[in-house]
């Protein structure tokens, strides 16, 4: 369930395998919003080893090899993708839609791979303690021997309760948005921070796609205060922009992201898996989730295609999966929850302007060779998966 990355990476190396597999998709087309646009070295890395790296590359990207920080009125630089061992030490910035257009065109050269758009899962079937199916809102029933729940944070198995979900809390939200760019600056990822307000800006070649982080639970405020308040915020952040007045024309214009940071305490249950943001809800820090979830499709996959292939019951097997991803996706999260909760909340509590650099940045300036420890924790995570799932003849 769900054409999102994970679903469709599933999709194409269930199908590669020699299964038989139905993804269904809510949405008529890609053409809507996921925001999500970062493909890292550990996800072209998977690519590689599917002989599909350089058919990707050919799709129009822009690529980020850095990240630079202007705090306290200094610019420095905190991150380094350069020396990343990968064959492409750089994240891809890609419309989703395009991504995941480029799986749907790669799964569908398999003959067991079929994809059903504008089609909703209504409800899970079951026989008795196990899921044997699925209800689409068409009427349709669908019998299998497996569902893969890949359909997002907002899942059938959370809003069902067929599955368990712990909440771990976040202090933030965000505005995704973009300005023009006037200046020729390329492959950087730019972030801002004053006095309670963080601007995060990403290299789109034609444009910047931007991230105001505020406090959770404060965007109908902002948004009452008026644009011209926003506005004013926002050239304040990062007076590099200039005046923005007549590039940001409306509300209309923000977008949006309630963060949630949270995850399934057991992933599956007889006949259901639950992969990517159904299993495990990422902060937008680092663009890490959509490549977790591919990490997650990949190790599934590893476990359970040929199984699958050759008829057999995999239902003992589904445990495998969340162990073998449970602990990295505990870890990062464990990570994003300190970031969040004594980094950027006290930034967004602050008042007064920065007099002074916090230690740990001043470290990445005075070592350069630290800068590659963040740059190499978001392009590669932790555990990456190498695709083990057979070919079939």
């Amino acid at each position: 369930m769900g054409a999102g990355p994970a679903g469709l990476m599933a999709g194409l190396l269930f199908a590669r395998a020699g299964c038989s597999v139905r993804v269904v998709e809510k949405h008529g087309d890609f053409l809507h919003d996921f925001r999500g646009d970062t493909v890292h070295p550990s996800t072209m890395d998977v690519l590689g080893e599917l002989g599909l790296r350089e058919r990707f590359l050919e799709r129009p990207h822009q690529r980020l090899s850095r990240a630079e920080l202007r705090i306290g009125g200094r610019e420095m630089s905190v991150g380094d993708l350069s020396h990343v061992r990968s064959a492409t030490p750089f994240i891809a910035m890609m419309p989703q839609w395009d991504f995941l257009d480029f799986l749907r065109e790669e799964a569908s050269r398999y003959p067991g791979f079929r994809l059903t758009m504008g089609s909703s899962v209504r409800s899970l079937e079951e026989a008795g303690e196990r899921i044997a199916g699925a209800r689409l809102d068409s009427g349709e029933r669908i019998r299998t021997r497996l569902v893969l729940a890949a359909d997002g944070r907002r899942s059938i198995v959370r809003v069902d309760e067929l599955l368990p979900v712990k909440d771990l809390g976040s202090p933030i939200d965000v505005f995704w948005f973009e300005l023009p760019k006037r200046t020729q600056e390329e492959g950087t990822l730019r972030i801002a921070v004053e006095a309670g307000r963080i601007l995060v800006r990403v290299d789109r070649g034609e444009y910047w796609q931007c991230a105001f982080v505020f406090p959770k639970g404060q965007a109908a405020a902002l948004k009452r205060a008026g644009l011209p308040a926003m506005v004013a915020a926002i050239e304040q952040t990062e007076p590099r922009l200039g005046t923005i007045a007549g590039d940001l024309r409306s509300l209309d214009d923000l977008h949006l992201l309630e963060v949630s940071l949270d995850r399934l305490t057991r992933w599956h249950r007889p006949g259901l898996l639950a992969i990517g943001d159904a299993a495990h809800a990422m902060s937008p820090m680092g663009g890490i989730g959509i490549n977790l979830a591919i990490q997650d499709a990949v190790a599934a996959a590893n476990v359970l295609a040929e199984p699958l292939a050759r008829g057999r019951s995999v239902d003992h097997l589904l445990g495998k999966v969340q162990r073998r991803r449970q602990r990295s996706t505990q870890l990062i999260q464990a990570v994003q929850k300190i970031a969040q909760d004594r980094v950027l909340a006290p930034v967004l509590q602050r008042r007064g302007a920065y007099q002074g650099v916090p230690l740990p940045l001043l470290l990445l300036q005075r070592f350069p060779a630290l800068r590659r420890v963040p740059g190499r924790a978001i392009a590669m995570g932790i555990r990456r998966e190498q695709v083990t799932s057979p070919l079939a003849a």
